[in-house]
């Protein structure tokens, strides 16, 4: 019996034509799975994308519930470089058609929720992907299989019990469940997720809002003009995008209610715990708060005369958010999850696969946990690229593809660092998270892009390029400069001055040269608030208000002193007529002019030397 059981274990690993086997399933055909069905099709692997409802996409059907996205669509930028353009356009998907960037599909800088949805349907479309739609997975779980590469297979049903097999598990269902606790009154609010549009429903009402996130804010915004005034409570305080650098806060299309709050409208803002609060209903049916009496877990009105919150409401709308769902795996698959404010997510590691589950991983916004508050790995703009990481890795573990490089020679680094720190796409979008490293030879370098620097230490093992000396190129703030409760227009917030680009407040390259590859404990045991160990050198670019690093003087010397001397070489460029006088009154011959061909001539400065000696 155990012997049938490991020829049938090889028969579903090595044959993608068995019958309910697939190499890869995708569970979720939203902009994750839509992606990394993408990077599959392209490489020609054996794929299927499971989707629960009749269109790709189906999350943005119902959300956001007001309709507008928070996500910029910035069609113009003064350029036409595509990857450049992609720094700015936040819908978009990565694909080689330049008619399916999502600028295409809306004029309005923040658009409709309708027109995601047409875009994500187009594209699956488009490059004919494989989504099977009206496939509700369920009962996920793992069977022992010897001689599957993870050790076991993966197995699951949908809604008609139909059953399917897969080699490896790709979970790019997004945080799809509310986050709805229970507490002593609790079924009489409002949520998120049902609460009525219509604005005729609100007129004369007095609200209060749980939560104070951009869901919570955007329903203010959309109500505010027919209430009698709302209040916003939340255990934390109010964190707003353009002070932390972080997208998830709240973002200035939302917060029109801190007007009416400060300007006092009637409107407010309050910091308190939900977990301590409840609610009873009045003769009149309007909801008065309550909160815990002193260490008892009875609750009591507060009748002190000047409790901020002491009116009865009429409506109590919950919005806190969603969590990772976890309902799709069988009892048995067990999904750990991370400690403090990512608590809500699945914990995985730094490859993106899951801690619980050797061959799970997680791609799109419940990949978030890796960077939460730190990047933009929760959005869009900043997902894909996370996406098209994990398919590198997987292209490397699964089917020794390594990862993707650019090998030229070593005069042609500086060049070719100038160009990437001033286009590059997903370095500039998933900052502190995705750097590109140079793996230095001796006369050559090999360029990889958009690695995951938490990976350095095993660099090796997760690309398939040896390394021993490398530069890590990567994006990031200042160490102190964001907060809630910082400054951030204050009028020293910016330097100019190169000679101080390590105190750069905004977002910036930063070069990290090392000897050798560091350890996993020097990973482990780096300082907190450092984003990589300490390197053999390091070199801040100055910030620049344009974000364009092409100064010769701020940046370019600067930035080619550093790299003269990692490599030990002149790295200024000569015209011929230097080359030529240089050879012959030295005998070092520099090193552009001893390996470029010279202009017109069709010899290298290394033969002139030969021959004028």
């Amino acid at each position: 019996m155990l012997r049938f059981f490991l020829a049938t274990c090889v028969i579903l690993v090595v044959c993608s034509l068995c019958e309910g086997y697939t190499e890869y399933c995708v569970i979720g055909a939203g902009p994750a799975g839509l992606q990394m069905g993408y990077f599959f099709s392209r490489a020609g692997r054996d794929y299927i994308i499971f989707e629960k409802s009749n269109v790709s996409g189906n999350f943005f059907v119902k959300y956001p519930r007001h309709r507008k996205l928070i996500s910029i669509n910035k069609r113009w930028t003064g350029k036409t470089n595509k990857e450049f353009n992609l720094r700015h356009d936040w819908n978009s998907l990565l694909s080689d058609n330049e008619d399916l960037l999502f600028t295409k599909y809306s004029n309005k800088m923040f658009p409709h929720a309708d027109e995601i949805v047409k875009y994500f349907d187009d594209f699956q479309k488009t490059f004919g992907l494989k989504v099977q739609l009206n496939t509700e997975i369920r009962n996920i779980q793992k069977e022992v299989c010897d001689m599957a590469p993870d050790g076991h297979i993966f197995t699951m049903v949908d809604q008609n019990n139909t059953p399917y097999r897969c080699g490896h598990l790709i979970i790019a269902t997004g945080m799809s469940k509310a986050n709805a606790p229970v507490f002593e009154g609790s079924q009489y609010i409002d949520t998120y997720e049902d609460m009525s549009l219509n604005t005729d429903d609100y007129e004369g009402k007095t609200v209060l809002i749980l939560g104070r996130g951009n869901a919570a804010f955007e329903t203010a915004t959309h109500i505010y003009g027919s209430t009698n005034l709302i209040h916003m409570i939340s255990r934390s305080r109010v964190r707003l995008s353009w002070a932390t650098h972080y997208v998830g806060d709240l973002r200035a299309v939302n917060n029109e209610l801190l007007d009416t709050y400060q300007l006092k409208s009637l409107d407010g803002v309050l910091e308190a715990s939900i977990d301590e609060m409840g609610l009873i209903k009045n003769d009149k049916g309007q909801l008065i708060l309550t909160v815990k009496d002193g260490d008892t877990s009875s609750h009591a009105e507060m009748d002190f005369d000047n409790f901020a919150m002491r009116e009865p409401y009429d409506k109590i709308i919950r919005c806190l958010g969603f969590v990772f769902d976890t309902d799709i795996f069988n009892g048995s698959m067990t999904i750990s999850r991370p400690t403090g404010r990512a608590k809500k997510y699945a914990s995985i590691n730094y490859n993106y696969e899951s801690k619980d589950h050797r061959g799970m991983f997680i791609a799109g916004t419940a990949s978030h946990s890796l960077d939460f508050r730190k990047s933009a790995g929760g959005f869009i703009h900043g997902f894909r690229y996370s996406a098209r990481a994990l398919f590198r890795l997987l292209e490397w573990r699964y089917h020794r593809v390594p990862w993707p490089h650019t090998s030229a020679p070593s005069s042609q680094l500086l060049t070719h660092i100038l160009k990437r720190i001033n286009e590059a796409s997903g370095i500039y979008q998933m900052f502190s998270i995705l750097g590109d490293v140079i793996i230095l030879r001796n006369d050559t370098y090999m360029y990889l892009e958009e690695f995951p620097i938490n990976l350095i230490h095993e660099l090796p093992e997760s690309s398939g390029h040896d390394a021993g000396r490398i530069i890590v190129l990567n994006m990031q703030y200042g160490a102190s400069f964001s907060g809630p409760g910082n400054d951030i227009f204050r009028l020293n917030r910016a330097t100019g001055d190169p000679s101080e680009a390590h105190e750069s407040n905004f977002l910036h390259p930063v070069f990290y040269y090392y000897e050798k590859l560091p350890s996993g404990n020097d990973m482990k045991y780096k300082p907190l608030l450092e984003h990589l160990p300490r390197p053999d050198r390091l070199h801040h670019i100055v910030e620049d208000f344009l974000t364009t690093w092409d100064g010769t003087t701020s940046h370019i010397l600067p930035l080619r002193r550093f790299v003269e001397a990692v490599l030990d070489q002149d790295m200024r460029n000569y015209l011929a007529e230097d080359c030529m006088v240089t050879a012959m009154t030295s005998t070092d011959i520099p090193h552009k002019c001893d390996q470029f061909y010279m202009q017109g001539e069709g010899i290298t400065g290394s033969h002139v030397y030969q021959t004028i000696m």
